[in-house]
Formats: structure tokens, sequence, C-alpha cells
């Protein structure tokens, strides 16, 4: 893994621009995912930010999301 910092980007859920960091592998690795299910990040990010609950936030429930996809079966 690379030492680089999180590197924040905009995103657009449900209409509302938020911006999250995340560092460079877990960008390349959400969008990924994004591609192989077919769905545009912004809408992939929207259904994370859904399901997270309060306690959370989205930039560590998006690398949940990545670890557990790759973790997966």
């Amino acid at each position: 893994m690379s030492d680089l910092r999180p590197v924040k980007h905009s995103l657009t859920l449900r209409g509302h621009r938020t911006s999250v960091s995340l560092e460079p592998e877990f960008w390349d690795a959400f969008r990924t995912l994004a591609r192989i299910e077919g769905v545009p990040l912004n809408e992939l990010a929207a259904r994370i930010d859904e399901g997270r609950g309060a306690d959370r936030g989205l930039a560590s429930a998006i690398r949940v999301y990545v670890l557990e996809a790759v973790q997966a079966p």
C-alpha cells in the first residue's frame, strides 16, 4: 500500500454535493466496484449512504463496502 494521504473528491448524492476523502487505493477499488455493478459512482455512493446508519461516516462506510467486496467468497 502507498503512503499517500486521502484524496478528497466531490460526489452528488440525491441531488446534494458532498466531499469524501479516501486513500487513492480505495478510490480505485470503489470505481472498479461501480463499473462491475454497472452503476455510476454517485449512485453506488448514494446506496452506501442510505444504508450506513448514523454512527458511521460516509468515507468509513465506503471503505467497509470495498473491504467486504474484496473479502467476499
